[in-house]
């Protein structure tokens, strides 16, 4: 890692293997909820290092989301990572209102799990 960062995520696997090697926000939630607790670090002056969509997995089909921030805040709104994280917001609830959320096994929630931890993984590395 090149700065400090903060991982706001509601993913378990993200949650058990990062906590070692940076702070974690671990939200009981959904990806709406982790993007607003998002949102509310934005506002608070933290920066957008991934972006919240990264993934080809449509937004209402992966029930889990994890999105790195800067630790260090600034007293400058960054007005790029509130658009990026607002849209992210409206299209994961634009896709939920279209198509549901789909009953996933645990088996394949296990799946997404992986997947989701995988892309910050690699984001890291």
């Amino acid at each position: 890692m090149i700065e400090p960062v903060i991982v706001v995520t509601n993913n378990p696997m993200s949650k058990e293997k990062l906590t070692k090697s940076c702070e974690v926000d671990y939200i009981e939630g959904t990806t709406i909820d982790v993007f607003k607790k998002v949102r509310d670090y934005i506002h608070k002056g933290h920066k957008l290092l991934t972006h919240p969509l990264m993934s080809s997995i449509k937004p209402n089909e992966t029930p889990y989301r994890t999105v790195v921030i800067s630790k260090n805040s600034v007293e400058v709104l960054d007005v790029q990572s509130l658009n990026y994280i607002e849209e992210g917001i409206y299209s994961t609830e634009k896709f939920i209102k279209r198509f549901g959320i789909p009953n996933w096994s645990e088996q394949i929630l296990e799946d997404f799990q992986l997947i989701d931890y995988d892309l910050i993984y690699h984001a890291f590395n």
